[in-house]
């Protein structure tokens, strides 16, 4: 049976992955972390500041982090120190955030790192690979969704296609959002919205002359992302120590 802790237990991920945790018959919650202590499902969440104490005394196989960015590498880091395996959901990071996760992670634990643990996204991603080689010279357009408490924009998971993008059709100049008078060149325009409590929606338009071709995933639940991560605290316990992706969880190769 596997150990975790999760980080950001009192949030919205954070709250949902501890339940499914707390419900899996083969992992047990050990504890949680967040900016406030408290308890949830019947264990102790201690204050960021103490989180190697909690490291220290409960041992845990995997740490699963949906935090903000800041917060994150450092929780990775502690992790790191302590041995235990990461399932990383955090979004937002910079590219000198990502250096340093990286270096607390290669050579010493391993870590699945995903902007989204959806497996419907991820089956996305791959549709949406094979869509852009074979339709370079469509204009394309990216729309994307969340709720009106999510502050990077935009989203992770438009991040992540906009990179499949870019490695398959080229790199092209993204236009986020459109005002005024301009004649659409060969960008790639990004739309953002936030409102309301809208869990996580993102479409990709490839549009030519006479026809457009939609690709989209909408999420109606935040605990498809939580059930992935959860899959991947599974997968992860035990592996060789570097950066995986759900690519690997699911065995869907790049």
């Amino acid at each position: 049976m596997s150990k975790v802790v999760v980080c950001g237990a009192q949030g919205r991920m954070g709250t949902t992955v501890g339940r499914l945790v707390n419900e899996a018959p083969d992992l047990e919650l050990v504890g949680g972390v967040d900016i406030r202590s408290g308890s949830f499902f019947g264990v102790e969440i201690v204050e960021t500041a103490r989180i190697d104490s909690l490291l220290t005394e409960k041992k845990p196989d995997v740490l699963i982090d949906f935090t903000v960015a800041s917060a994150a590498v450092e929780n990775v880091k502690a992790a790191s120190r302590h041995g235990a395996a990461l399932v990383v959901g955090t979004t937002g990071f910079s590219a000198d955030q990502r250096a340093e996760m990286a270096r607390a992670v290669e050579g010493r634990v391993p870590a699945v790192i995903s902007s989204n643990f959806s497996i419907g996204v991820n089956i996305f991603w791959q549709l949406l690979r094979q869509a852009a080689r074979m339709l370079p010279e469509y204009d394309i357009e990216v729309l994307e969704a969340h709720h009106r408490y999510k502050k990077d924009a935009p989203s992770g998971t438009a991040k992540t296609i906009l990179q499949i993008l870019d490695e398959e059709v080229g790199a092209r100049e993204k236009k986020y959002g459109r005002e005024g008078m301009m004649e659409r060149g060969r960008e790639i325009g990004v739309h953002v919205i936030r409102g309301g409590d809208i869990v996580g929606d993102h479409s990709v338009l490839f549009s030519g002359n006479f026809e457009t071709i939609e690709l989209s995933h909408r999420a109606y639940d935040r605990s498809v992302f939580a059930q992935g991560a959860v899959k991947a605290v599974r997968w992860v316990a035990g592996k060789k120590p570097g950066i995986y992706g759900m690519n690997d969880v699911l065995g869907l190769g790049k």
